[in-house]
């Protein structure tokens, strides 16, 4: 595997826009990496939105789902306020066996229309991280889904109910974001904003507290990992993503 200082730079991601939605699979996987980004765009004025496909409730190996998912929930919505994010959903699908199939298409197609946004984010939606580390099931599964949908809420023949409900076509996604991905070409300087994204992951105080290993500690992990997307983007710290275009 080649190391950061043998792999070319990253090229600036675009940040002339002003609306995103960040769809992800659980609470945590936008602090993973991208929230200091967030907190970065959202104090540029732009708004971002977050959709959970699920509530991260089988997160926590000693809580039940049922105790688990409305701690989850209410971390997650802290968590998105500190990097200045106010609207936070979720679609309650299950956790752990989430299917990339034509009903949660559908379902991030209507959450699309219903959020117009120009820019939409996921994460790394790859096999694996870029080397034996594999991703996880959840994460594949919704960011293939919402790749799919962004197509399809653009397509008023596809989904039709989704019209009949009041969610007019939106043909104004011009790019999608994997975050983390193994495939990234492009970041984000997220030096001034790095304190923001570690308090936002931090702010999910019972899933660390589950956790071991080096995920569990949120600063080290996150200084870790930006600083070597910042040592390809020539910053201190950044945010890496892949960029499909749609337009």
């Amino acid at each position: 595997m080649s190391t950061p200082a043998e792999q070319p730079p990253f090229r600036p991601l675009d940040e002339d826009w002003e609306t995103a939605l960040a769809i992800v699979a659980h609470p945590d996987d936008m602090e993973y990496g991208a929230a200091a980004a967030v907190a970065r765009w959202t104090a540029q004025g732009k708004r971002v939105s977050y959709l959970m496909v699920t509530s991260g409730e089988a997160g926590i190996d000693g809580m039940e789902p049922e105790l688990c998912r409305p701690i989850r929930e209410r971390e997650q919505v802290e968590s998105a306020a500190l990097v200045g994010v106010d609207t936070v959903e979720f679609l309650g699908y299950p956790d752990g066996i989430v299917e990339c199939g034509l009903p949660l298409r559908r379902d991030l197609a209507r959450a699309i229309r219903r959020h117009r946004p120009e820019i939409v984010i996921t994460t790394n939606f790859r096999d694996t991280y870029g080397g034996a580390f594999p991703n996880q099931a959840d994460h594949i599964a919704v960011g293939r889904a919402a790749l799919d949908a962004v197509p399809a809420a653009g397509n008023r023949w596809v989904f039709r109910e989704l019209t009949a409900e009041g969610h007019e076509p939106w043909n104004g996604v011009r790019q999608l974001w994997a975050a983390g991905s193994p495939d990234g070409l492009h970041a984000v300087d997220t030096t001034e904003t790095f304190a923001a994204g570690v308090a936002s992951l931090e702010a999910h105080r019972a899933y660390l507290d589950g956790l071991s290993g080096d995920m569990a500690n949120a600063a080290e992990f996150l200084e870790s990992m930006g600083r070597i997307a910042g040592s390809r983007l020539g910053t201190t710290f950044a945010a890496s993503f892949e960029v499909i275009n749609f337009r």
